[in-house]
């Protein structure tokens, strides 16, 4: 899942158990270089180090940050950026079909994920209008 700062969802790509997520990142960068073309900065989980970054630089002009934890902290310790895709799932979370594993083919848990974020994107809308 790729979302932007303010949480909002920007790709998503639902893979099989089996599948790492450094793998899965190669052809979710490439949807979302496809969609948004502007996007320069993704922030990353210490996971995504490697190959990933070298790739995403040259071959779309990505510039992947990623938020390592330092050994010198014990305990719960929130990271600058990799909070904000935690916000999320937990915003999506509240979907009842996203709490538990209802479906069997990921393209119709991905249309599920977009549409638990339509739902909290329009919440918010209308939240502001009255």
């Amino acid at each position: 899942m790729i979302v932007d700062c303010l949480g909002l969802l920007l790709a998503v790509m639902v893979t099989a158990a089996d599948v790492q997520d450094r793998d899965a990142a190669f052809p979710l960068l490439e949807r979302l270089h496809r969609r948004f073309r502007k996007v320069t900065l993704v922030w990353a989980d210490g996971g995504y180090t490697g190959k990933l970054v070298t790739w995403a630089q040259r071959q779309r002009r990505l510039t992947v940050r990623v938020v390592k934890r330092t050994d010198d902290m014990s305990g719960f310790v929130v990271l600058p950026r990799r909070w904000v895709v935690e916000r999320t799932l937990s915003w999506l979370m509240r979907s009842r079909r996203l709490v538990r594993d209802y479906e069997t083919r990921p393209e119709v848990h991905e249309t599920m994920v977009l549409w638990s974020m339509t739902m909290v994107m329009t919440r918010r809308l209308a939240r502001q209008r009255a």
